[in-house]
């Protein structure tokens, strides 16, 4: 034992579901060898935390879009007729949520580089 290369030892206590999953893992890599498996996802391998504000903010804004879509729907409905100017203001709405769109993706690709 004391001519061990790797001496130090770390226990990490996970639950059957996700034994289960590590397991599943290590499959679709391609190694049967827990260890070897182990060591190279806590050295070589890394984390992923998305700040999710960004994606937060879109939501509150599309949904306020949605809101004023809702209200020319009703509208609409209520009067059975639809303006040009209703359906100008529709446009509008759906260009500003593609360019919310858009500019959430650029962002998020730039903060990716």
């Amino acid at each position: 034992m004391q001519n061990r290369k790797r001496a130090v030892q770390l226990i990490v206590r996970v639950t059957a579901e996700e034994k289960d999953h590590i397991y599943k893992k290590m499959e679709l890599y391609g190694t049967e060898n827990f260890n070897a498996y182990a060591r190279k996802m806590m050295i070589d391998g890394y984390v992923v935390k998305v700040d999710t504000a960004h994606f937060q903010e879109l939501a509150h804004e599309v949904n306020k879009i949605g809101t004023n879509i809702n209200q020319l729907a009703r509208v609409a409905n209520t009067t059975g007729t639809v303006t040009s100017n209703d359906i100008n203001k529709v446009q509008e709405l759906v260009n500003e949520l593609w360019r919310l769109l858009k500019s959430s993706l650029s962002a998020l690709l730039s903060k990716g580089q």
